[in-house]
This record gives C-alpha cells, structure tokens and sequence, in this order.
C-alpha cells in the first residue's frame, strides 16, 4: 500500500512541474479527443464526400466563424471581468453564489446584460450571414448537391449557439475552469458521434446541421440543469452596486471586438480565399490541414487558458510576482507542447502523401503545410501574451493597433498572393508566415514587455 501511495505522490509531483491541473487535464483530454476525432472525420469525410462537399464542408465552417462580427469581444471581456468579481465570492453546497454582496450585485448586472446584448447579436447573425452564405456559396458549381436548405438550418442553430457561449464564458471566469472544461470534453464526444453518425448514413451536409443541434443541446443542458442555481442567482436584480457597462466592460470589449473582427483574416479567410480562386476541392484541403493545426494550437494553449481566471484573481489581489512565475513556466510549458505537436503533423502529413495514401490527397502538399506549421509556432507566444495583458481588465492601443493593422496585411497577403497572383496554397501560407514573422511576433512582445514594465 504504501509504494502506490509514493507512487502517486511521485506522479503529482511530476505533473506539478508540468504545470497539469484537473482543469488543464481535462483541456488536453478534450483537444487530444478533438485531434483523433478530427482524422476519423477526415477519413468519414474523404471516404463519404465527394470533394466538392468536402470544399462546401469546410467553407460553411468558415462562413459561421463571421460570428466574431457579432460577438464583439463581450464574451473574452466576460471572464476577465468575472474573474475580479470572483475572488471575493464562492459556490455554497447548494450550487449557489455567495459571498462579498457588492461582488455578487456587480455579477448580477453583467449576468442580465449578457442576455440582452447576445439575443439581438443572434438575430443579426440569422439574417445577415445566411443571407451572406446563399450568395457566397452560390458562386460554385461543383456536385456538392442541394446546400441551400442545410445552410439555412446549420446558421439558425449556430446563432441559438452564438447566444449560449457568453453563459459558459462567465463560468470559466467564475473559476469553473475544470467543470466546463470537462463539459466540454463529453460534448465534444457527443458531437462527433452525432455527426459520424450522419455521415455513414448518407445525411451528406446534413451531417452539419445534425453535429450543431447536438452542441446546441449539450450547452443548454450545462446552463439549464447543471448550474441552473448558478444562473438562478443571476435572475435576480441587481442588489446595490452594478457593473458599468459603458465606464468598465466597453473599454476592454471594444478592443478586443475589433481586433476579434480583424483576427478572422488571420483564421478563417485563407479558407474563403481558396474556395473563391481554387475552388471547393483545394479549399478542402486547406480546411482539413488548418483544423487539424488549429487544433493542436488550441490544444496546447490549454496550460495558459486554463489559468485565466486565476490570473484574472491574482491581478485583483495584487499578487504580480505569483502572476509572472505562473506565467512564464506556462507559456514555455505550452510553446514546448505546440513545438512537438507541430513536428509530429507535418510528419503524417508527409508521410500520407509519401506513401500515396488516399487520405493524403484530401490534405495540403508538405510544403504549405510545413509554412503554416512555422507560422502557428510563432503566432502561439504572442497568443499567450494576449492572454496575460487581459487579465489586467486592460488592453492598451498599441495592442489593438497592432492587431488591426497585422492582420489587415495577412489577409491582403493571402489574398494577393494565394489568389489574385494565383500561387495557390503555397502562397497563400507564405503570406500568412509573413505576417506574422515580420509584425505580430515582434510587436505583441514589444507590448507585453512594456505592459508588464508599466502596470507593476
């Protein structure tokens, strides 16, 4: 008995050094389910689709990440400011709030402006993307069947979906990290079942709209049943003391929103530059290699998201030297895991198409890939750095200015060079690389050094 319990003493030790707690575990648990979910599907979707499918399959997945259009930031700036109210409350046993009163009736008042702000975001988001994506979509002719309807459908569950992510937002910054992390794992597997599902029974690009209600009722359980006396609180009214949503949440929000409309060209508008000028068969390759980057980024970037909260609490208690040690282990923690995970893709990737393997011709040719890989690597610290300077409830000018004007020239770039000047996806990942090699590395680090320098 007592060499397993030094045993499992040794491995908490270990996973202390590696910054892995429950929260983070169950991110990595997540993304890793995400990664192998990812290759069935891509096998599902290279198998079961035609590649024009394939190409409206990825195009409709960026055509509904133009929801940052009607976010507007609120829900990053909900946990920063959720987080600071935090530390002066707690759950009781029962599920519900308690603590500092003033906290509590700050709380409530952000808690019913997220209702109101998120219904009219949604409603817009209805109207004008799908209307948006009838005539996009209508510019390809290919053998991908009816999408009309599938799209109509997918949009109208995606922007019931828009209005639920501000909730679980204000639970991550409530230090329910490790609940909603977890929740997010088991919808992650529901979601895949579903659309597995669907795509082996022939649904086609119903298989969309089928993995969509699947979330959709996956968050509206988390809100409605498992934390429904969390929310109960909030539907009070505010007690004393409200949250200023004009003074306090629009100067962090509005940065944020504008540079959360601008950070689409640098991840979703490579994918609509493909469709438009390569048509539907190469925009699925770029789709299929950029999910798959993308999500072993997010994946390892789970060290740093996961502590945000905490920092958020720490800012608020004046505990900087604790903030700066957490962070700086995470970030090379984080950037060591983005580095390997990199390497061991374009890895398949070459080896795929190496081998003639059928699924390597639904991916990009190793060249673009290894690009993009080298731009994800350096995109990933200035992403951290973003996460650190939030905490603060702050975001200077500079850091905006720098993400309008960086990725204003990423899609300028991807645009000229992977359509109108007609390299394809080589040049479209060279001009990716450029962007971020040449301005948001070098600028995002200036920052944060000065940021850092001034606020403590």
């Amino acid at each position: 008995m007592q060499p397993d319990r030094e045993s499992w003493q040794r491995v908490r030790r270990l996973l202390g050094r590696a910054e892995i707690n429950r929260a983070v575990v169950y991110a990595l648990l997540l993304r890793g389910w995400q990664l192998a979910a990812g290759a069935v599907s891509a096998v599902l979707i290279a198998t079961q689709f035609s590649p024009s499918e394939q190409g409206y399959w990825y195009t409709f997945s960026g055509l509904i990440a133009l929801q940052s259009f009607f976010e507007l930031g609120f829900n990053m700036a909900v946990i920063n400011m959720a987080s600071h109210e935090w530390s002066k409350l707690s759950l009781d046993d029962d599920g519900r709030i308690t603590g500092d009163s003033v906290a509590m009736s700050r709380l409530i008042s952000l808690g019913r402006l997220l209702f109101r702000w998120y219904a009219l975001a949604s409603l817009l988001f209805v109207a004008l993307i799908g209307a948006f994506g009838l005539y996009f979509l209508a510019g390809e002719k290919g053998d991908a069947g009816d999408w009309n309807i599938p799209w109509v459908a997918a949009v109208v569950l995606s922007g019931l979906l828009l209005w639920t992510l501000p909730f679980v937002s204000l639970l991550e910054g409530c230090n329910q990290v490790t609940t909603v992390n977890r929740f997010r794992l088991i919808q992650a597997v529901v979601a895949n079942l579903t659309v597995w599902t669907a795509i082996v029974l022939g649904a086609g690009l119903w298989a969309f709209v089928a993995v969509t209600a699947a979330r959709l009722l996956c968050e509206l359980f988390l809100l409605a049943f498992k934390y429904r006396r969390f929310f109960g609180c909030l539907m009070q009214s505010p007690m004393s003391e409200r949250m200023s949503w004009r003074g306090e949440v629009l100067p962090l929000q509005w940065r944020i929103a504008v540079g959360g409309v601008f950070q689409y060209f640098s991840m979703n508008f490579i994918t609509l530059v493909m469709f438009r000028y390569e048509g539907a068969t190469i925009a699925g390759q770029m789709g299929m290699t950029w999910m798959l980057m993308t999500t072993l980024g997010m994946a390892c970037m789970s060290w740093v998201q996961a502590r945000v909260p905490q920092f958020g609490m720490l800012v608020a208690r004046g505990e900087f030297d604790e903030l700066d040690r957490r962070f700086k282990r995470l970030t090379l923690v984080s950037w060591s895991a983005v580095t390997v995970a990199g390497a061991a893709l374009w890895g398949v990737v070459f080896s795929l198409q190496h081998f003639d393997w059928d699924l390597g011709t639904r991916l990009l040719q190793p060249l673009p890939t290894g690009i993009l890989i080298i731009a994800v690597l350096m995109k990933h610290v200035p992403d951290c750095f973003n996460l650190y300077i939030r905490a603060h409830k702050r975001e200077p000018m500079s850091l905006l200015a720098l993400v309008v004007v960086s990725n204003s020239i990423i899609g300028v770039l991807v645009w000229l060079l992977g359509g109108y000047l007609e390299l394809g996806a080589v040049g479209a990942a060279a001009g990716y690389l450029a962007g971020v090699a040449l301005i948001i590395f070098p600028g995002a680090t200036l920052i944060w050094w000065r940021c850092r320098r001034d606020w403590h």
